[in-house]
């Protein structure tokens, strides 16, 4: 994100992460400190609106981690339900089981965006070498 962000003025750096934390347009403008209707045109220019995309994916991807160590829990979880016969398992294996799934979710959008940008790389490499 700090590559995007060089391209910004401060208030638009401030604006991003109160779009990350905020509820609403007008609650991020308020806590950036900026009109609604000047947040607005900024979510419209290319420049911000890439700087906060790359924020947001930064931003899930912290996310999806936090997923990844919750999963040895969640197998634990599973696995004194299994074991344990007075545990009535419903709603834990449910809990569990989301975790786990959220996970290989997280892990399909990682390996696709992998071969994503490895597309990319190769049609960068293509354009050069015509270039």
């Amino acid at each position: 994100m700090a590559r995007l962000q060089e391209n910004l003025k401060p208030k638009q750096g401030a604006a991003i992460l109160a779009l990350l934390a905020s509820r609403s347009v007008e609650e991020a403008a308020a806590a950036a400190g900026v009109p609604i209707r000047t947040l607005y045109r900024w979510l419209k220019e290319p420049v911000f609106d890439a700087a906060y995309r790359d924020a947001k994916r930064a931003s899930f991807g912290q996310g999806v981690a936090r997923l990844h160590q919750m999963c040895s829990a969640a197998a634990s979880t599973l696995g004194k339900v299994m074991v344990d016969a007075k545990t009535p398992p419903g709603t834990k294996v449910r809990a569990a089981d989301s975790i786990l799934n959220h996970t290989a979710k997280a892990v399909q959008i990682e390996d696709l965006e992998a071969r994503v940008a490895e597309l990319e790389r190769a049609g960068d490499s293509k354009k050069k070498g015509k270039g």
